[in-house]
């Protein structure tokens, strides 16, 4: 493949999505066609003065008028829409070769699979829906020839690690890997004592030690979360079974990932903390493009550590790797609660040492089978997200 020419961000005005707008700003070559936001009008309207897309989409219809006046008032030309549906549509577009697929959450989902149905080539920041889909997501992507290229730095590491870089091939690219390293930061807490875990604060969750990221992933990184995610993430991108996947704390987020080969081989991918670098790669895939971010200077570094993550005081990870195993359902449940927790701890409605306990009792009483289809899978993200909201009410 090509340099891609034509890009389309759903989710532009969050975290992954304006990184990827810094990178496209420097390279000539690319065209942002469509962009998308949820609530946030001042930024995206930003977004369409400098980057002129074709169309603007807003997920929550009644801010639609709000963005239509902002554009006016600037006189950009960019047609404004309105919806999930429209966010499908964006995806879709016949003259738009890459999809950044950054809107966070379940909410990604339906649009992330339009993209793949229509074939083209999705840069998978939207985590979730492998987790929440992901038998589907890679069905879908092996009947349609959609290019996967997974922008978490952890799954861009491995894929830029691998023989095959084509999530399509399924065991065909991992057929001599023994095992698959996702490397954790450990967070902001990784050494604070278990006790105080109860006085955390959404400000002290939020102030990530290496990376700068939204508030949703930044908690799931303080709780381990976001690594049993990616775990499960990892075992439908990769085929492989979560016994040969496994996560090792790496404080200074240098080493994103590792793939031990069974001639005895490791391969790792190396680079600073900065998701412009595995959205560089993701976007000029086969090729490379300049990132802006910094050169890592190993010298100038300080010792890099690994150790196993303990799980008596990260619950969430050890979670997230059961939903691992068990497959079919669990991972949506699991997704759906955490972001029900996540967003009452945000809020000041759940401390956060009560995250973990929330997944697992709302968990315990969803029984899951197959992930058979989409509306399956909706309806019982409804159902998890509804105990959970029934439990954090009665415990206020």
């Amino acid at each position: 493949m090509s340099r891609s020419k034509a890009v389309a961000i759903l989710g532009s005005t969050g975290s992954i999505g304006r990184n990827t707008l810094e990178v496209i700003r420097g390279d000539s070559d690319m065209r942002v066609v469509a962009l998308s936001a949820d609530t946030n009008c001042a930024i995206l309207a930003e977004q369409c003065r400098e980057f002129q897309p074709r169309y603007a989409v807003m997920a929550d219809p009644s801010r639609a008028g709000e963005l239509r006046e902002r554009l006016r008032t600037a006189g950009a030309a960019t047609e404004v829409l309105a919806g999930a549906a429209e966010l499908c549509r964006i995806a879709c577009l016949p003259d738009v070769d890459t999809v950044m697929a950054a809107i966070v959450g379940a909410a990604g989902l339906e649009s992330t699979l339009s993209a793949i149905r229509a074939g083209k080539k999705v840069l998978l920041a939207n985590k979730e829906s492998l987790v929440m889909a992901g038998d589907l997501c890679m069905d879908l992507a092996r009947s349609t020839g959609a290019l996967l290229i997974p922008v978490d730095s952890e799954h861009n590491a491995i894929f830029q690690c691998l023989p095959f870089c084509d999530t399509a091939l399924g065991s065909e690219q991992t057929k001599h890997v023994k095992k698959l390293v996702l490397t954790c930061s450990g967070g902001p807490f990784l050494r604070t004592p278990a006790e105080r875990f109860e006085a955390i604060t959404p400000q002290l969750a939020c102030n990530h030690p290496k990376w700068n990221m939204g508030a949703k992933i930044s908690v799931d990184s303080a709780t381990l979360m976001n690594k049993g995610l990616e775990v499960i993430e990892a075992c439908y991108l990769f085929d492989m079974e979560v016994e040969c996947v496994e996560v090792l704390i790496h404080p200074q987020s240098i080493v994103h990932s590792m793939v031990h080969f069974e001639d005895g081989s490791v391969l790792a991918q190396l680079g600073a903390p900065d998701m412009r670098i595995p959205i560089a790669c993701a976007l000029a895939w086969p090729e490379r493009m300049p990132s802006g971010a910094d050169t890592v200077n190993l010298v100038a570094e300080e010792a890099l550590e690994f150790k196993h993550p303990d799980l008596e005081r990260f619950p969430c990870l050890g979670l997230g790797l059961d939903a691992a195993r068990q497959r079919g359902l669990r991972p949506a449940v699991v997704n759906a609660v955490n972001e029900v927790a996540v967003r009452a701890f945000l809020a000041g409605k759940l401390p956060f040492s009560r995250i973990a306990g929330l997944i697992e009792s709302v968990s315990s009483k969803i029984p899951c089978g197959k992930a058979d289809s989409l509306a399956i899978i909706l309806e019982v993200d409804g159902i998890a997200r509804t105990y959970a909201n029934e439990l954090i009410h009665k415990r206020i």
